[in-house]
């Protein structure tokens, strides 16, 4: 398991009648083990309650407390139940701290030879009680996969890896900011959205008119040296290719005002109008610039598509890696399970090892081929998969998504752009939800398999409808 840079609460649950051993060794055990994975443990102090963990209402008292004074850095909560453990005080410290973030309960396995009074656990039959509490307060809770797991048995160590990936998402989805810098392409209805249902969830849009943008840029010269630093970055980002200087510069300028705004808006992710605005009132694509922020852990889509772009927000948080917003474009010959991912296009380098800045040869056809620079060429290789899409359903006033893993794969493909092809169980199946409900053509991908914990996070924690495609 790779090393997580996150905080997370503890809770040692205790009962009086069970051997206090099994809390010491238990509290050693755990926080070598999140140690060891780079985690950051807010515990009691082994004298603040007796042996540090929790059963009365002051023990509970004093683990809230601890919790609100790291109330910021806390991203979840591990519930350990090295014995029975007492179900009240454990609902009644999460009720106090009120910390709203993912709360996983683990217990502890008993050893066949070892149900003596002096021994046992009972942290099977203690787990049931934890979460019918937690249930009753109306606090909700993950759990492991294996109903009684040691912590640093490889199950355990799988489920806080998926864990900490749902905190990720539930903390970083919590006050995020979107800029849509321009109009919506009258041709892509697809892309519609409500502002409102965003916010009612905690996600704010802050608009901009393209103009603004573009009159900006407009104004900057060549020998300024802020261009000279954006064409620079762009040189050293990818090969340029045939790409005339003049593009370049272009797409320079641009990349200056829109690292600007992005700026002076703290934005995390933006989604920008191109098709066919940008290529026809300033001479290029924006590609490369929302290539480059999508690497820089900043998603960037194309076609002012907000949900779509926090849809690769919620990936990048779940993974640790740039997402990519991709158009489920073609069949792949007669493969029911395989299709073509494309876009014209705008995704992370991390996906092309191959980058090269081109132009737009069908947005070209329109605009003229000479106005679509800066679209990037490139084929990603075989890797995992996880794919995605959330969406504002505006006649029903909620937010909905689907998730799901496949793989990326080597198959030929002859074309242009950026493209891959994707194996998915049941893809037949997987169209048809798409198309029953509503979804749009724009779906991202992500080179992981996160599904679970993004289903968990939307699902669970979100409170979001979410289908999980299985196959």
């Amino acid at each position: 398991m790779k090393k997580q840079n996150i905080t997370l609460g503890i809770i040692i649950g205790n009962r009086d009648f069970f051997p206090d051993k099994l809390v010491s060794e238990a509290r050693i055990e755990v926080l070598k083990m999140l140690g060891e994975q780079g985690i950051r443990a807010i515990i009691l102090d082994e004298t603040a309650t007796k042996l540090g963990g929790v059963e009365t209402y002051t023990d509970a008292r004093k683990c809230a407390d601890l919790f609100k004074k790291h109330k910021d850095d806390i991203a979840g909560v591990l519930v350990v139940l090295p014995n029975f453990g007492d179900e009240r005080g454990i609902a009644d410290t999460l009720h106090l701290a009120d910390l709203k973030v993912p709360v996983l309960i683990q217990g502890y396995p008993d050893e066949l030879n070892k149900l003596n009074v002096a021994n046992r656990r009972d942290s099977w039959c203690g787990k049931i009680s934890v979460c019918n509490n937690l249930y009753q307060y109306g606090i909700k809770y993950s759990i492991t996969t294996k109903h009684v797991v040691h912590p640093t048995d490889p199950s355990f160590l799988a489920d806080l890896k998926q864990f900490l990936g749902v905190c990720r998402v539930v903390k970083g989805m919590k006050n995020v900011r979107i800029g849509a810098i321009g109009a919506r392409p009258t041709a892509f209805n697809t892309v519609r959205y409500s502002e409102k249902i965003l916010q009612k969830n905690g996600i704010s849009v802050v608009t901009c008119d393209l103009s603004e943008i573009l009159g900006y840029a407009n104004k900057l010269d060549k020998s300024d040296q802020r261009v000279k630093d954006h064409l620079e970055k762009i040189h050293n980002y990818a090969s340029t290719g045939k790409t005339p200087s003049e593009s370049l510069i272009q797409m320079a300028k641009l990349d200056v005002v829109l690292n600007d705004f992005m700026t002076e808006n703290q934005l995390d992710a933006n989604a920008i109008q191109c098709w066919t605005s940008l290529q026809q009132n300033f001479g290029c694509n924006v590609c490369t610039s929302s290539s480059m922020f999508s690497e820089g852990m900043i998603p960037s889509a194309c076609e002012v598509d907000v949900t779509g772009t926090l849809s690769m927000y919620a990936m990048q948080l779940a993974s640790g890696s740039p997402s990519a917003l991709v158009d489920w474009n073609n069949n792949y010959a007669d493969d029911d399970e395989k299709c073509v991912l494309f876009h014209c296009g705008n995704w992370a380098k991390s996906f092309l090892p191959d980058i090269e800045i081109s132009n737009a040869p069908i947005l070209g056809t329109t605009v003229g081929v000479e106005n679509t620079y800066g679209a990037l060429d490139g084929r990603t290789p075989a890797s995992p998969l996880t794919f995605g899409r959330i969406s504002t359903d505006d006649t029903r006033g909620i937010m909905k998504a689907y998730v799901g893993d496949g793989q990326l794969t080597d198959d030929e493909l002859k074309t242009f752009g950026n493209r891959a092809v994707a194996k998915i169980p049941n893809l037949q199946g997987l169209m048809k939800h798409i198309c029953k409900n509503g979804f749009e053509h724009h779906v991202v991908m992500n080179a992981s398999h996160t599904s679970e914990a993004l289903k968990e996070a939307f699902e669970n924690y979100m409170g979001w409808e979410v289908y999980h495609h299985e196959g």
